[in-house]
């Protein structure tokens, strides 16, 4: 079937499938539970800024105890994600949701009130656990409610919101900072910084999180969830406040199909099949490849790679701010192409230019370059990454595996993902310290020119499609 538009009722069908792009009701629900991705990027950043008072209070010193710190929250994550196979296959993605709006609002009070690097540290990791939860069952719940000709806007604004989250997070730091005069260690320790501003910086999350704990009330199950439980009548419902009545029809008529083909199939087989397995390592590899492109740690490591970069502390908290609005303007021009271009062209496209990017930041690193060009390189990559691999490779996870495992599937690419975004945090003070920042840069050009050739031939186009239909296609 093909896509046409009706210029005066206003509607997309897209495969049959016939809504209204701008429905109230698929809007409200979809930025509610976005509110997820605000607290994932908010959680997850906000610890950049908190960084220099924190090491001092809890005197680390050590690269190894610093790279803990800063990433002891992935364990967190990789678990959740883990969890949230399991509690929305079967609990369902609401609860699922539900708890982790609640870890995150304990996790963010409770890092604040620590008194020893020992419960900081098992703090963090809780509220990683919310992250992964939420990294997980936002775009998934996203994707399982929005009509095909607007689930890559509806995901992305996840993506959004989520970048927003870091905005804020780097606001509310550079907010609660007080300026550094003298940055020597026992200045920090013995200054307001050092003492309170870091505790404020974490415990700021649990606003958000209250919010998105108030909103979730007023969310349906997903009702592809539903339909697959066999409770169709309260799915049917659910989808008719979405797209009318024959959006309805037509999405129960599709799932349905997709049942009755897979139906004495269990979960575990049917994932290992060998079309979903390609759909498998399509998730692992994208997954894989959007933490090792490297634009993580300019958000982790901004401090080191500014003051490599020639930047005062008092300047650095800035910059950071900078690179969080960025951050959010090319997220939000991604809204538009995704839809009309593709996820495809977007994502080969950010992997050439990160490729570009990276090469000319190690080489002037190299020349221990200091200045605004260092600032307007960091970001372009920030902004490239921003417009193309960051929304675009959840949208895909979100959309690209079958219903009946969708859950279970997601969860180990994030799963996946976490685990690479560990090691990748994990380590770089210690390659930073062996390469210097000039060989990092070029390693993460040689991963993402790796990305661009396996995007190019093994990933395909979604757009427009349903889930059932992209679910349909692997198996041809």
């Amino acid at each position: 079937m093909n896509k046409r538009h009706d210029a005066n009722a206003g509607d997309v069908a897209v495969s049959g499938e016939t809504c209204k792009p701008l429905s109230a009701y698929v809007w409200f629900i979809s930025a509610v539970v976005s509110l997820g991705g605000f607290l994932f990027g908010y959680d997850w950043v906000v610890i950049g800024g908190a960084k220099p008072f924190y090491e001092v209070y809890f005197h680390l010193t050590a690269a190894a105890e610093q790279g803990w710190a800063m990433s002891c929250a992935l364990i967190g994550c990789l678990f959740g994600s883990l969890l949230s196979g399991i509690t929305s296959e079967r609990l369902g993605r609401k609860p699922s949701l539900f708890l982790a709006a609640l870890l995150f609002a304990l996790s963010s009070l409770l890092t604040a009130a620590a008194g020893s690097f020992t419960s900081f540290i098992v703090w963090r990791i809780a509220g990683g656990l919310a992250i992964g939860l939420a990294s997980c069952l936002s775009p998934m719940y996203i994707a399982e409610v929005a009509p095909a000709a607007i689930r890559g806007r509806l995901v992305c604004m996840n993506n959004l919101t989520n970048v927003l989250g870091i905005l804020s997070a780097q606001i509310v730091n550079w907010l609660i900072a007080r300026p550094v005069t003298d940055a020597s260690t026992v200045a920090i320790l013995a200054s307001w910084n050092g003492q309170m501003g870091w505790r404020w910086m974490f415990a700021a999350t649990s606003i958000p999180a209250i919010a998105f704990l108030t909103g979730m009330i007023f969310v349906p199950e997903s009702p592809r969830w539903l339909a697959m439980r066999g409770r169709k009548g309260e799915a049917a419902q659910t989808l008719s406040r979405i797209g009318g009545t024959s959006h309805s029809q037509f999405v129960l008529y599709e799932m349905e199909k997709a049942t009755v083909r897979n139906d004495s199939r269990n979960e575990l087989w049917l994932l290992l099949q060998p079309h979903f397995r390609r759909a498998l390592l399509v998730g692992i590899v994208l997954a894989v490849l959007q933490q090792w492109c490297g634009v993580n740690v300019i958000f982790n490591y901004a401090q080191e790679i500014f003051t490599a970069a020639g930047y005062p502390l008092s300047s650095i908290l800035f910059n950071i701010v900078v690179t969080g609005i960025v951050m959010v303007l090319f997220t939000f021009l991604a809204l538009t192409p995704i839809d009309r271009v593709g996820r495809r062209p977007l994502m080969m496209l950010g992997c050439a230019s990160l490729v570009i990017i990276y090469i000319v930041l190690g080489a002037l690193f190299r020349q221990h370059s200091h200045g605004i060009q260092m600032l307007v390189l960091v970001v372009a990559a920030i902004a490239s990454y921003a417009m193309t691999l960051a929304p675009v490779t959840w949208v895909i996870l979100s959309e690209i595996f079958p219903g009946q495992v969708r859950g279970t599937a997601l969860a180990i690419a994030t799963a996946t993902l976490w685990v690479t975004c560990f090691i990748l945090t994990f380590t770089f003070p210690l390659l930073n310290s062996f390469f210097g920042t000039a060989g990092i840069f070029w390693i993460y050009a040689l991963i993402c020119g790796g990305g661009f050739l396996f995007i190019r031939s093994k990933l395909p186009e979604t757009r427009h499609k349903t889930l059932e239909e992209i679910e349909d296609s692997w198996s041809r």
